[in-house]
């Protein structure tokens, strides 16, 4: 799927008609006008998306495929379960620790 000029210039039309639909529909609701009462502006409204997204598929071309066997090929099992960001050290395990002083911990907040 390469993308061509002629799927560039769908896409302007494709939003050139979206936008016709956003204004048309402003236009008749601050007159009065019910929305659901028109079905050729709804129409015109989705037809356009199609179009738009059909361009738009084009345009951005070939996905590529995400290979996370490389990335896990060089780690072993010990650094895939170590994970730095749930690491505590600041929890009421140190409370069972013999040399636990719990003043310290008041003094060094008093400090700050």
């Amino acid at each position: 799927m390469a993308s061509t000029g002629y799927h560039k210039i769908i896409l302007t039309i494709g939003i050139c008609f979206l936008v016709h639909a956003a204004v048309s529909a402003a236009q008749r609701k601050s007159s009065g006008q019910d929305l659901h009462e028109i079905p050729s502006l709804i129409f015109q409204g989705i037809v356009s998306l199609i179009v738009c997204m059909y361009a738009i598929i084009y345009i951005a071309g070939d996905l590529k495929e995400i290979r996370a066997t490389e990335e896990l090929e060089n780690k072993s099992w010990e650094t895939l379960r170590n994970i730095p960001s749930f690491y505590m050290f600041n929890h009421r395990g140190r409370s069972l620790s013999p040399a636990y002083d719990p003043t310290s911990i008041n003094k060094a907040l008093n400090e700050e």
